[in-house]
C-alpha cells in the first residue's frame, strides 16, 4: 500500500468513526500521558538518591531534637492521595548520631498518640549499622486532620565530609496505587 492510499483509508476511518469512540480515544492518550505516579530519581544531598513519584518541593527549616535546634531539609511531593517526602539532618560524630537519631523517631512519633505503631528494625543497603535502619508503621490515626496510615523509615549514611547524614523517609496517607510506598522505600539508594 502506498503513502497516498494509506492516508485515504485512515482519514475515511476517523470520518466514519463514532464521535464517543474518538472521546474515549483521547480520553485513554490523555491518561497515558499524565500519570499518576510518574517516578523519577532524585538526589538528595550528596549521598542519597530516592525515586519520588513527582516533581519535588523543597524546603528547609530549623527542627527540636533532643536539647539542641538542627537544621534539615527536605524535598517531596503529593501524588496519588499520599505526600511522599526525605528529609535529612546533621548527625554529627557516630555518639551524637545516635541520640539524634533517637530524638527524631521520638518527636516524629508523638502525634500519633492513640494510632496502632508497629516499630521494627528495617535494612537499607549500605546505610550505617550505627545508628541502626529503623521503621515505623502507622495505622487507625485518629481523624484529627492527620493521616489515617503513614510509614516512615530512619537511617544515616555518609555526609561526604567524613561525618554522618540522618535521613527520614515518609509516605504519609495511603496511596492510590497499592505498590507505591513499597517502590518508593525500594527506590532509596545511598552512593
Amino acid at each position: 500500500m502506498k503513502w497516498r492510499d494509506f492516508s485515504s483509508a485512515r482519514a475515511k476511518a476517523l470520518a466514519s468513526a463514532k464521535p464517543a469512540g474518538a472521546l474515549m480515544a483521547l480520553a485513554t492518550l490523555a491518561m497515558a500521558c499524565s500519570p499518576v505516579f510518574n517516578w523519577r530519581e532524585v538526589p538528595v544531598g550528596e549521598s542519597l538518591v530516592a525515586m519520588l513519584p513527582c516533581k519535588p518541593d523543597r524546603a528547609e527549616r530549623s527542627l527540636p531534637i533532643g536539647p539542641a535546634t538542627v537544621p534539615i531539609d527536605m524535598a517531596g511531593c503529593e501524588a496519588g492521595g499520599a505526600t511522599f517526602a526525605v528529609a535529612r539532618l546533621p548527625g554529627g560524630d557516630a555518639s551524637q548520631a545516635e541520640a539524634r537519631l533517637a530524638a527524631w523517631r521520638q518527636a516524629a512519633k508523638s502525634p500519633w498518640a492513640g494510632a496502632q505503631l508497629a516499630e521494627a528494625p528495617w535494612t537499607l543497603p549500605r546505610a550505617a549499622t550505627a545508628p541502626a535502619p529503623w521503621a515505623l508503621d502507622v495505622t487507625n490515626a485518629a481523624a484529627d486532620g492527620r493521616p489515617a496510615e503513614a510509614h516512615l523509615r530512619w537511617f544515616a549514611g555518609p555526609d561526604g565530609q567524613g561525618g554522618i547524614m540522618l535521613y527520614q523517609a515518609m509516605v504519609l496517607g495511603r496511596p492510590s496505587a497499592a505498590d507505591a510506598a513499597e517502590t518508593f522505600f525500594d527506590g532509596l539508594r545511598l552512593r
